[in-house]
């Protein structure tokens, strides 16, 4: 077919340009409810609990609906059964609820129940793909932000589905931003969005994929989901430990642990690359410990990390072991206020060991530090004595083993010594 040319192609008129215009603005607000009543029209000859079938027919639909242009009404009627006006509430045009919507599911509500009509969101979005971006950037997003304006009931249906949505990767957890808003916080109406949301996911995926999933959705924060007066670690911690989901509040507290080491290990480094002395640098801890306490055990291992990264291991080859031995003693009585105890001590001891068998330059020195160590009050004689019997690390053990029979021998010996004086 020949194309027109430029001469016959018709020329469009301001006035009509204007009157179309009008139009178009004026029949917009009612295209949603056209695109309702037309998918109703769809929806109706599906038998109720027929998924297989509904899951067909909206795939079907889609051939004739325009579904991109009202992917936002298309999820509002298959969510919560009709179209939302601002604000959250239903638009009033007394046209009744969708046969087919996630709150029509059955109470007391089941995620096996739930999980059917997931299935039907999921073989909609795998035919047509272009629907995820509007479900992840618009339609879940508003939908969380109204999740108060429903019935307890309605919320866990909502909640649960969202979670199942989640962990079968139809949508990302950005839209989970939605419940930091402070009229959802403030109430509790987050933490418990947030939970029925976890524990869904967590029927389905580990708390590793929930966790990469969270990171990749830029949600970093769990305690902006708490009021206000209840943002603390332990208050989460405790939360989810109550509400069965152990493997979250783990998930938390290591995550918290990770940061406040860093934070411990980059301050010891910076502290001592300035030559702060040695009791300003254990202030330094004490304060830090004051703020959000780390576990004496990790605490133990971060002192070491932030003191060894501080040395300048520049050294010749046959000079590295003494500088280790010099440079340990000299910043021991920065380790030694933590020592608190056996466990701290044997704790201790392993991270020499795991520090010396990753650099192998000082793998002799072990011993060596290990009496520096003993000298300067960090570690016991009972604490070597047991690390040798049966505490030690995997990594390298005989080695470190064979390498420390002289100094647990001569420890032993003094031992009996000093029983024998009593």
């Amino acid at each position: 077919m020949s194309q027109p040319s430029a001469a016959s192609k018709p020329s469009l008129q301001g006035v009509r340009i204007k009157a179309r215009k009008g139009a178009v603005k004026a029949h917009a607000k009612h295209e949603p409810a056209i695109f309702r009543d037309q998918l109703y029209k769809h929806l109706e000859t599906v038998p109720e609990g027929d998924f297989d079938g509904l899951a067909n027919k909206l795939v079907q639909a889609g051939s004739t609906l325009e579904y991109l242009k009202y992917a936002d009404a298309l999820f509002e009627i298959l969510t919560v059964g009709g179209l939302l006006q601002p604000g959250g509430s239903y638009v009033e045009d007394s046209v009744p609820p969708a046969s087919f919507s996630i709150i029509k599911a059955k109470e007391p509500v089941e995620v096996a129940d739930l999980k059917k009509y997931i299935e039907v969101f999921n073989k909609l979005i795998r035919r047509y793909k272009y629907l995820q971006r509007p479900l992840e950037n618009s339609s879940l997003p508003t939908l969380l932000q109204y999740v108060n304006r429903w019935s307890p009931a309605q919320q866990q249906k909502l909640t649960i589905a969202i979670g199942l949505l989640l962990a079968q990767g139809l949508t990302s957890a950005s839209c989970l931003q939605s419940l930091t808003k402070d009229h959802l916080v403030k109430n509790d109406v987050s933490v418990s969005a947030i939970t029925n949301i976890f524990r869904a996911y967590l029927s389905e995926q580990s708390m590793d994929h929930l966790s990469g999933t969270l990171k990749k959705g830029g949600v970093r924060d769990l305690v902006a989901f708490f009021p206000p007066n209840k943002r603390e670690d332990k208050i989460l911690d405790e939360h989810f430990r109550k509400e069965g989901l152990t493997q979250v509040a783990d998930w938390w507290t290591k995550k918290q642990y990770a940061v406040l080491k860093d934070e411990v290990m980059k301050g010891i480094k910076e502290r001592l690359d300035n030559e702060e002395a040695n009791d300003e640098v254990v202030n330094f801890i004490k304060s830090k410990q004051g703020e959000r306490p780390l576990p004496d055990t990790e605490l133990i291992l971060c002192i070491w990390q932030g003191i060894t990264s501080s040395i300048d291991w520049n050294a010749r080859p046959d000079q590295i072991e003494g500088l280790a031995v010099r440079e340990i003693g000299k910043y021991a009585p920065i380790l030694e206020p933590f020592c608190s105890g056996p466990k701290v001590e044997v704790a201790l001891i392993n991270t020499v060991q795991v520090h010396c068998y990753e650099d192998t330059r000082i793998i002799k020195a072990f011993p060596q530090i290990l009496k520096v160590l003993y000298n300067k009050d960090c570690i016991s004689d009972q604490a070597i004595i047991y690390w040798h019997q049966k505490g030690s690390k995997p990594q390298g053990r005989q080695h470190f083993l064979k390498s420390t029979e002289t100094l647990v021998k001569f420890l032993q010996e003094q031992e009996s010594d000093e029983e024998e004086d009593n």
